[in-house]
């Protein structure tokens, strides 16, 4: 092969590599304050209606199962099963981007759409069942393990197609992000962080979207009752549907 014709053959399987970066980064940007949204929706949503569980900061539960166990109050199922279903489902989800056959960026449609369908199940059920009439109880619990499972879905979609993304679910690391990158901005003094200009807009864009989405399901759920869950289901829906127009 003479070296005009290698010469092409590498620009033309540069061309395709090169926008698929240029679409993953874009992605990067966009989709995850979005589902920042959806996580302080859908973990505010469930503690106020699911008996206090933590539905998107599934670890939160240990804490308050210790305290409940320290001092003596009652066994709450849900708190004990959210970790290992939580495990389940990431091993579920897991399963699911094997079996597509695609990797990366391609990842981010089939688990949007788990993601959704897992919302719209919650919201389903809870109007039918209506569990936030004994937070306590059985269909509570298994409300919360739907909800859980829709949040594992979310923190596989960051793992396995954009890695580079922090999380949108648990906020210490992004406040931690956002304090320790405005100190070193404004400090005159060599940066103690990488060198890296978008971390603090990064970290700010989810922190704001997870508060964002914790304040407008405080009023959901004030007006809305379980038809609060309808917010998570609006915003999933709409996420999946702009990833498809703007591919």
């Amino acid at each position: 092969m003479s070296t005009l014709a290698r010469s092409s053959a590498v620009v033309g399987n540069s061309a395709p590599q090169s926008k698929e970066t240029a679409e993953l980064s874009r992605l990067e940007w966009r989709l995850p304050p979005v589902l920042s949204v959806i996580a302080g929706m859908v973990d505010l949503t469930g503690f106020l209606t699911l008996g206090h569980v933590f539905t998107a900061h599934v670890t939160g539960n240990l804490v308050v199962a210790a305290a409940d166990a320290v001092h003596g109050g009652p066994f709450h199922l849900a708190q004990a099963l959210a970790i290992p279903v939580f495990m389940l489902a990431l091993a579920s989800v897991w399963l699911i981007a094997q079996a597509s056959h695609r990797h990366n960026f391609g990842l981010v449609s089939p688990l949007l759409l788990v993601q959704f369908l897992l919302l719209a199940a919650v919201l389903i059920f809870t109007v039918i069942a209506r569990p936030s009439a004994a937070p306590d109880g059985l269909m509570a619990c298994v409300a919360v393990m739907i909800a859980v499972s829709a949040m594992a879905c979310q923190y596989a979609l960051l793992r396995l197609a954009m890695p580079r993304v922090v999380s949108t679910a648990v906020m210490t690391g992004n406040l931690t992000n956002t304090v320790l990158s405005l100190l070193d901005s404004l400090s005159e003094r060599c940066a103690l962080l990488p060198v890296d200009a978008g971390r603090l807009k990064r970290s700010l864009h989810l922190l704001v979207g997870f508060l964002l989405g914790c304040v407008m399901a405080a009023y959901a759920v004030s007006m809305l009752e379980d038809w609060a869950w309808a917010l998570p289901v609006a915003l999933s829906g709409a996420a999946l549907a702009w990833f498809h127009v703007s591919k």
